[in-house]
C-alpha cells in the first residue's frame, strides 16, 4: 500500500524559507549541476587581481542570494500554482550559481558579504510585495531583473582579470540561465513594468554593487 503524501502546512513551508534563507545567507548549497570551472586550471594572478576577481565573484554571490531571496518571496504569494513551480524551478537554478559564486570565492581565497542578511531580507520583501500585485506583474519583475542582470554579467564578463578563466565559465554559464529566466517568465504573461520601477531597480542594484565589491 503506498504511503500517503503528506501535506505541507504553513510552518513547514516557513520553516523551509528560513532554512534556505540560512543557507543562502551563510552557506555553500549542494548544486545539481558542476560548477563549469571544473574542469578549467587556476590562474597565476597576483594579489591585486586576486582581490579584484574576488570583489566582482562577492557581488555576484550578493545578487544570487537576492535572487534566491526574490523568487521565494514571489513565489510564497503566487497566485498560480503552475507560476509558483516555474518559480521555485527558477529558484532551484539560481541556487546552482549561488554555490558556484561560493565555491569560486573560498578558491580566491576570500569571503561573501557581510551584509547577506539585510540584502535577503530587502529582496524577500520586495518579492512578496510583487506577487501581491498579481502574478503578471510579478513575472514582469522577473523580466526586467533578469535583464538588468544578464547586462551587469556581461559588464563583469569585460571586467574580470584575462587569465581568470574559471570565473570567466561561471559568469557565462549565469548569463545564459539568466536569458532563459527572463525569456520563461516573459512567455508566461510577464508584463512591462512601469517606469520608475525599472529605474528604481537599476539604481537599488548598481548600490550594492559598490558595497559589496567590499563589504
Amino acid at each position: 500500500m503506498p504511503e500517503a503524501v503528506r501535506t505541507l502546512t504553513r510552518l513547514d513551508r516557513l520553516l523551509a524559507h528560513g532554512e534556505r534563507a540560512l543557507e543562502a545567507i551563510a552557506g555553500v548549497p549542494a548544486t545539481s549541476r558542476p560548477s563549469p570551472a571544473t574542469a578549467i586550471a587556476e590562474a597565476d594572478m597576483d594579489q591585486a587581481q586576486r582581490r579584484h576577481a574576488a570583489g566582482l565573484m562577492r557581488i555576484n554571490h550578493t545578487g544570487e542570494v537576492c535572487a534566491q531571496a526574490l523568487y521565494l518571496g514571489q513565489a510564497a504569494l503566487a497566485r498560480d500554482a503552475d507560476n509558483r513551480a516555474h518559480l521555485l524551478h527558477a529558484a532551484t537554478e539560481e541556487t546552482d550559481h549561488l554555490g558556484w559564486c561560493a565555491q569560486r570565492l573560498q578558491q580566491l581565497g576570500s569571503r561573501p558579504s557581510w551584509l547577506n542578511p539585510l540584502w535577503y531580507l530587502g529582496s524577500y520583501a520586495i518579492g512578496a510585495a510583487a506577487a501581491m500585485a498579481g502574478d503578471p506583474v510579478s513575472l514582469g519583475f522577473v523580466v526586467e531583473t533578469e535583464h538588468q542582470v544578464e547586462a551587469h554579467l556581461a559588464e563583469h564578463l569585460q571586467k574580470l582579470p584575462g587569465q581568470d578563466q574559471r570565473s570567466h565559465a561561471i559568469l557565462a554559464q549565469m548569463q545564459t540561465d539568466e536569458i532563459r529566466h527572463a525569456h520563461a517568465a516573459q512567455q508566461r504573461g510577464g508584463i512591462d513594468l512601469p517606469f520608475p520601477l525599472p529605474a528604481l531597480m537599476h539604481f537599488s542594484s548598481a548600490v550594492m554593487k559598490i558595497v559589496a565589491y567590499r563589504l
